[in-house]
């Protein structure tokens, strides 16, 4: 038998990882399994390998057939895989020699017993290392298929897109998705101070910068081994800053009862319980048990003892007392279109019926978690989806049949005045509707001056046909660039709920778009609603949490 060469541990590990993601598993978590097992070098570059194919796999595998006359789909999924390889590095990795790439892709032939097909890689990348110009997409006609292979996206995901966004937004978006996001972290104050982590990573040489994002986020824009350690200590925790902006919207207190109906793995959960000094209580839900033990995990590292874990099905009636929470966070699952560079595998495996069903899920987590709402509390939904069958229109459902529930402004500052933020869109925002007293309970146009009032409920016609958003096009100043600067992003939205005496429908349709503007940075999205309900509220004991 033939003596096998071996492989670079890098290009080795990223073979096995993609072969995993074609049977359906995730590359993030897949490379945080092999970071352990190899070294700093051989770790960068099997990152740059997984996440490089995944992005350019349409791009890739048109280039493959270029010069094998042959559709990839009718090669072995591993001969497909190590084709994608040798051309991700021979096309965009200059530091590697066209000789290693060549000779590196015949022995991961050899490594998977293939070697029938040595000769066919051998020959296809000698050649494609001689006609660097060679493009894909030269000879594609029609612009929406040519921007789908020029920036490696489904066809329909572009024409969707197209739709929704409009042609200039969407090239933006997606050419966006191809690079590679920066890294953010926040301080976790349980464990550490602010100041003084921020002037030891400093010190280490890692160099970072205040996000214009979120509040309370930095970025890194050069990386040192210092902060790998402050977050296996607890006194760090890397998280994404339109992420941390969504569990900063909810603006919990010390002191509060907050519920978060979709918590695992735990990020949002953990800042919001950080972020109320360790009082209060936190009840973090999720439908699997097993998924509970990461926010179990981040509980116990980051000190966190107001985070209490509960197993709940938030597609039925909530087992939970009604009134109960100050605030309530529907992080909903989501096709994950909003988070294309981190995972880029989604784009290639979801589908139309996948977010037709994700939305109806989406409509009933929102409707069952509103009866725990507390007079004048808040209900914030999200998602990590740019789709509006996941956003918009949900929010637009959830407002047309809770019409004690009303959009209020955001707490925080304009975005698109933000530096560097993905503005997508303009604000959409109306006067500020200044109610009389005794007309809706106080409502006014930021959500701190809500009263928190007990009113006899009288009942409204739905709102039928109402708009309460409105798309426009990005203004002059957009550009791809701007794309460049932020790797997750957000559209917000903020309601309030009160009560109506005696409105006609255009009047109610009014109170209810008033003061309404929508944000978006693309990922996630977000619905802050506060709830002004008329039923008597009597402060629970933490054994009333428990199922009737």
């Amino acid at each position: 038998m033939a003596k096998t060469n071996p492989v670079s541990p890098a290009r080795l590990a990223a073979f096995e990882i993609l072969l995993r993601v074609e049977d359906g598993a995730y590359s993030s978590i897949l490379l945080a399994q092999k970071e352990p097992e190899l070294e700093p070098r051989d770790r960068a570059l099997c990152h740059e390998l997984v996440m490089g194919v995944l992005r350019w796999q349409l791009w890739l595998d048109r280039l493959a057939e270029y010069y094998t006359k042959r559709p990839t789909a009718d090669l072995d999924a591993a001969i497909r895989l190590i084709l994608r390889l040798g051309l991700y590095q021979l096309r965009f990795l200059s530091r590697v020699p066209a000789s290693a790439i060549v000779n590196e892709s015949v022995n991961l032939v050899h490594h998977a017993r293939l070697r029938s097909a040595g000769a066919l890689i051998n020959a296809v990348l000698r050649r494609a290392a001689r006609e660097l110009e060679v493009d894909p997409v030269h000879d594609i006609r029609d612009p929406l298929e040519r921007l789908a292979v020029g920036t490696s996206h489904p066809v329909w995901l572009i024409e969707r897109w197209t739709r929704a966004f409009g042609n200039e937004e969407t090239e933006a978006f997606v050419r966006a998705n191809n690079r590679a996001a920066p890294v953010a972290f926040r301080v976790v104050n349980q464990r550490a101070s602010e100041e003084q982590v921020i002037a030891k990573l400093r010190v280490s040489g890692t160099k970072v910068e205040r996000s214009k994002i979120a509040k309370h986020a930095w970025r890194v824009t050069a990386a040192g081994r210092l902060l790998s350690d402050l977050v296996a200590s607890g006194e760090a925790y890397v998280q994404d800053e339109a992420s941390q902006m969504v569990a900063e919207m909810l603006e919990a207190k010390a002191g509060e009862r907050v519920l978060d109906l979709c918590a695992a793995p735990g990020s949002k959960t953990s800042q919001v319980a950080d972020g109320m000094n360790g009082g209060g209580i936190v009840i973090a839900s999720d439908v699997h048990a097993h998924r509970l033990r990461a926010v179990r995990g981040t509980a116990k590292l980051h000190n966190l003892r107001n985070i209490q874990c509960l197993v709940l099905n938030g597609l039925k009636p909530l087992p939970l007392k009604e009134n109960s929470f100050d605030g309530v966070l529907v992080d909903a699952p989501c096709s994950g279109t909003g988070t294309l560079r981190h995972n880029p595998e989604i784009r290639w495996r979801i589908s139309a019926d996948d977010i037709d069903d994700l939305s109806s899920r989406q409509k009933q987590l929102l409707l069952n978690a509103a009866p725990v709402v507390r007079p004048g509390g808040r209900l914030l939904y999200s998602t990590c989806s740019v789709e509006p069958g996941e956003n918009e229109l949900v929010v637009q459902a959830f407002l047309e049949n809770n019409i004690n529930f009303s959009l209020v402004d955001l707490p925080f500052p304009s975005s698109d005045t933000i530096p560097g933020a993905a503005r997508t869109h303009s604000i959409v925002r109306g006067p500020v509707h200044e109610l009389p007293s005794g007309g809706a309970d106080g409502v006014r146009g930021q959500m701190h001056s809500y009263a928190d009032q007990e009113a006899e409920h009288q009942t409204a016609r739905p709102l039928e046909g109402a708009r309460l958003w409105k798309h426009i096009a990005p203004g002059a100043d957009q550009s791809i660039e701007r794309f460049q600067q932020i790797h997750s992003s957000s559209s917000a939205f903020a309601v309030v709920k009160g009560r109506f005496a005696d409105d006609s429908h255009s009047s109610l349709c009014q109170r209810l778009t008033n003061g309404y503007r929508r944000i978006s940075f693309r990922d996630p999205c977000a619905l802050l609603v506060r709830s002004i309900r008329p039923r008597p509220w009597v402060r629970p004991t933490l054994t009333q949490f428990a199922a009737r």
